[in-house]
C-alpha cells in the first residue's frame, strides 16, 4: 500500500493532485442548479429590481459554492502532502495506523523494515505498541524496533486524522575512552628536594607522605599528616609499600611501570575492604605521596551498577516469562485435550501425565520469574502479621527437621498488612530453608530464629531500612551458622546464583524474596558477619484501614460463587487472543462443554464482532497485551454492544501493570497464565452464574 501511494509522487517530490470524479460531478450539478434558479429573473427581465437582487443572490450563492468545494478538493490532498512528507526526510519514516497498519513509508524505512504492511509483533516491536498508545493521547512518545539485529529508537507521534508519524534513529552506543598512556605517572616539577610537609598538606582532610626515595613503594616514610596515620595506622620509618594491599600493590607498580598517569587505584593493608586514589607528586629525590579514601563512593558506585544489573536482569526476565507463558498455556490446553481422550488405564496416560507434571514444574519457574521481576499477579489482602506467621509455623517445623531448631519471636501490638499471603509466606519458607541449609552445611545443626515486630521510623533506620517513615512491619529471618562471606555479599539476590553443589538449588530462592518484598513496597535488608549468622530483614509498610472502611466492603463485595463441580454450560463467549494455538484450543475445548465461543485474532475484528452480535455476548474473555487495540481499550470501546456482560482477562503480566486502565470498569476479572481448561471451564460457569 506504501509503494503504491508514493508512485503518485511527481519526479520534484512535491504530491500530485488526484482527480476526484465525486467533487467535479458536485461542481456541475451545482453550477447547473444556480442556473436553473436564475432562469425566473431572466424571463421576467433583470431589469426590474425583484430580478436583479435574485440574480445577485445566486451568483453569490454559486461563488461561495464553488470556493467550497475547492475547499474540500484541496483538503482532500492532506494525505499526499503528508506522504511527500515522510518522503523527503532522511532517516527511516512511515504513517501508521491506530491498529499497527503501514499507511506510507519512504525509501529509507522500506531499506530497513522491508516490503511490511504491519509494525512487527512480539519482542522486536513490544515496547512500540505501547508508545503507538501513548501517541493516540496526543503525547510524543519514545519506543524501541529491533530489525536486521539492530535497535532503533521509535518516536512516535500524531498527525491529523488520527495517523502517527513514526521516525527510527539508531541507538548509539558510546565508545569506550581509551587512557592516554602519555602523561608521566608522576608530576615532574624543579623543585629543591623538600624536607618536611608544608602546612596545608599537614591540615588537609586527606592523607599526605613525605618519601625519602623515587620508588614509591620500595621508599621508607619520613612524615605523614593526621589523617594518613589515621587511615593506614602509619608512622616514620616503615615502608610505604607495606601501607597497602598485597594485590592493588602489585597492579598499582605494574602501571607506574607501564607509565600510565595516576591516580592509582589501592586498597588499604590495614583493612582491605577500604579503597583509597593514592597520587604521587616528585619533587628532587623525594616524593610526597597523597592517599583520598574513596570507599563510600566505590560502594555508592557498586550499589548503583547492582541495582541497574537487577533492573535490567528483572525486565530480560519478565518478557521471557510472558512470552513462555503463551507457550505454556497452548501446551497445558493441548494436554487437556489430549488426556480427555486418553483417560486412565489407556497406554498413552502415564506418557501424557509425565509431560503434564513437567509443564507444571515449568509454570512454577516461570512463577519465580515473575515474581523477581515484579510482574507476578499479587491479590492483596489485609493480613496480621502474628497470625501469618503462626499459621505457617507448623509447616515450617516440619520443613526444618529435627537437628535445626525453630524459635518463634512475636513482638507486641504487632501491626496489619495489605500483601499476598501465598507470595508473602513463600518469602519466608526460602529464608527459613536457606538459613537450615546454611546451619546444616556447617555444623550439622543449630537455630533458625524468626522474629515480628512493629518497628518506629528510628529503630527501622537503625536496622537497615534508610527510607523509613513512621511505624514499620518488621520479619526477620536469621540463624547461628557461619555467615555471608563479604566476596558473596554483592551476588546473593542475583537469579540462578547459588553457593550450594550443583543439583542442590536453583538459585532462584532468594531472587524470588527479593521480587516479592519489592512488589509488596516493602524493603529487604541483609546483616551478617563471619561466624556470627546471617539475618535477612523485611520492611513492610504497615496498613491503616480507613473509618468505615469494614463495613462498606461487606456490602460492596458479594459472596464469591464456590468452584463448579459440573464445568459444563452455555452461553455465547467473545473470545480475543492474538496467540492462535492458545485460542484455538481453549475455544475447540470451551465448545466442548456446550459454550459457543466466537473467535477473534486481535482488538479490531472483536469490536467487529461485538458490534454485530451486540446484546447477545454473554462473557468476553480477553488477552491484555495485544497488538494495535489492548484488552482495556477493547473493553472502553465495546462497552456499548456488551452491555452488563462480564469481562475475563487473561495475561502473564502482573494485574497491576493494567489496573490503573480499568478504572470505573465494573464486572471484570483476571485469570493469571498459564491456564488450563479445568480452571478456566470453572472461573467461565462461576463469572456466568454470577452475572
Amino acid at each position: 500500500m506504501a509503494d503504491t501511494q508514493l508512485q503518485d509522487k511527481v519526479s520534484t517530490g512535491a504530491p500530485r493532485r488526484r482527480f476526484d470524479p465525486w467533487l467535479v460531478g458536485a461542481a456541475v450539478f451545482f453550477v447547473a442548479a444556480a442556473a436553473l434558479s436564475a432562469a425566473p429573473a431572466l424571463k421576467a427581465g433583470p431589469t426590474t429590481l425583484a430580478g436583479l437582487l435574485l440574480l445577485l443572490g445566486v451568483a453569490g450563492v454559486a461563488v461561495l459554492g464553488l470556493v467550497a468545494i475547492r475547499g474540500s478538493a484541496l483538503s482532500g490532498g492532506d494525505a499526499d502532502q503528508a506522504e511527500g512528507f515522510i518522503e523527503a526526510l532522511g532517516e527511516p519514516a512511515a504513517l501508521a495506523a491506530a491498529d499497527g497498519r503501514v499507511l506510507a513509508a519512504n525509501a529509507p524505512w522500506r531499506e530497513v523494515m522491508g516490503e511490511q504492511r504491519r509494525l512487527p509483533k512480539g519482542v522486536a516491536g513490544s515496547s512500540l505498541f505501547a508508545a503507538l498508545v501513548q501517541a493516540r493521547k496526543g503525547e510524543m512518545a519514545d519506543g524501541v524496533l529491533s530489525a536486521g539485529g539492530i535497535d532503533y529508537t521509535a518516536k512516535v507521534s500524531r498527525l491529523a486524522g488520527g495517523r502517527l508519524l513514526i521516525r527510527l534513529l539508531p541507538i548509539i552506543v558510546a565508545e569506550p575512552v581509551v587512557e592516554d598512556a602519555s602523561p608521566a605517572p608522576v608530576a615532574e616539577r624543579a623543585a629543591p628536594p623538600p624536607s618536611s610537609l608544608d602546612a596545608f598538606a599537614g591540615a588537609s582532610p586527606f592523607g599526605a607522605a613525605l618519601l625519602e626515595g623515587l620508588e614509591p613503594f620500595t621508599s621508607r616514610v619520613l612524615e605523614t599528616n593526621p589523617a594518613l596515620t589515621t587511615m593506614t595506622g602509619a608512622k616514620a620509618g616503615v615502608l610505604f609499600g607495606d601501607l597497602i594491599d598485597a594485590g592493588s600493590r602489585a597492579e598499582a607498580e605494574t602501571r607506574l611501570n607501564e607509565g600510565r598517569a595516576g591516580p592509582y587505584e589501592v586498597r588499604l593493608a590495614r583493612d582491605p575492604a577500604r579503597i583509597a586514589h593514592l597520587y604521587l607528586y616528585r619533587a628532587e629525590g623525594r616524593l610526597v605521596a597523597y592517599m583520598i579514601d574513596v570507599s563510600e563512593q566505590k560502594q555508592i558506585e557498586l550499589q548503583l551498577a547492582q541495582a541497574q544489573k537487577m533492573q535490567a536482569i528483572g525486565q530480560l526476565a519478565g518478557g521471557v516469562a510472558h512470552d513462555f507463558n503463551n507457550l505454556l498455556t497452548a501446551i497445558q490446553l493441548r494436554l487437556d485435550e489430549l488426556l480427555h481422550r486418553h483417560p486412565v488405564g489407556d497406554p498413552s496416560y502415564e506418557g501424557l501425565n509425565e509431560i503434564r507434571q513437567t509443564g507444571v514444574r515449568a509454570a512454577d519457574l516461570v512463577r519465580k520469574l515473575l515474581a523477581f521481576s515484579r510482574k507476578q499477579t499479587v491479590q492483596r489482602e489485609v493480613l496480621d502479621l502474628g497470625e501469618l506467621i503462626s499459621e505457617f509455623e507448623v509447616l515450617l517445623r516440619r520443613l526444618l527437621r529435627e537437628d535445626v531448631k525453630l524459635i518463634t519471636d512475636y513482638g507486641r501490638d504487632l501491626p496489619q498488612v495489605r500483601a499476598d499471603k501465598s507470595q508473602l509466606e513463600t518469602a519466608v519458607m526460602n529464608l527459613a530453608v536457606n538459613a537450615r541449609d546454611a546451619v546444616r552445611a556447617a555444623k550439622g545443626g543449630g537455630v533458625v530464629r524468626i522474629r515480628t515486630a512493629r518497628l518506629t521510623r528510628d529503630e527501622a533506620i537503625q536496622l537497615g531500612f534508610p527510607a523509613a517513615d513512621g511505624d514499620t512491619a518488621f520479619i526477620e529471618v536469621s540463624d547461628d551458622g557461619p555467615g555471608i562471606p563479604p566476596d558473596v555479599m554483592g551476588k546473593i539476590f542475583d537469579p540462578f546464583f547459588t553457593t550450594k553443589p550443583v543439583g542442590e538449588g536453583t538459585g532462584l530462592g532468594l531472587a524470588t524474596v527479593y521480587g516479592i518484598v519489592k512488589q509488596s513496597d516493602g524493603w529487604i535488608h541483609v546483616h551478617s558477619r563471619p561466624n556470627e549468622g546471617a539475618a535477612f530483614r523485611i520492611f513492610l509498610p504497615v496498613y491503616e484501614a480507613p473509618a468505615g472502611a469494614v463495613a462498606v466492603q461487606a456490602v460492596a463485595e458479594p459472596a464469591k460463587p464456590r468452584a463448579a463441580r459440573d464445568l459444563s454450560g452455555a452461553g455465547r463467549i467473545l473470545f480475543v487472543e492474538d496467540e492462535d494455538a492458545v485460542r484455538s484450543v481453549a475455544a475447540r475445548l470451551l465448545r466442548a462443554r456446550g459454550y459457543e465461543v466466537l473467535e477473534a485474532a486481535d482488538g479490531e475484528e472483536a469490536l467487529i464482532i461485538a458490534e454485530e452480535n451486540a446484546g447477545t455476548i454473554d462473557l468476553l474473555i480477553s488477552d491484555v497485551i495485544m497488538p494495535g487495540i489492548d484488552g482495556p481499550t477493547l473493553l472502553k470501546k465495546a462497552r456499548g454492544y456488551l452491555g452488563t456482560a462480564p469481562v475475563m482477562f487473561i495475561s502473564g503480566y502482573a494485574e497491576a501493570e493494567f489496573s490503573d486502565l480499568l478504572e470505573g470498569e465494573t464486572g471484570v476479572t483476571f485469570l493469571p497464565k498459564p491456564i488450563d481448561i479445568k480452571t478456566l471451564a470453572e472461573r467461565v460457569k462461576q463469572q456466568l452464574q454470577a452475572a
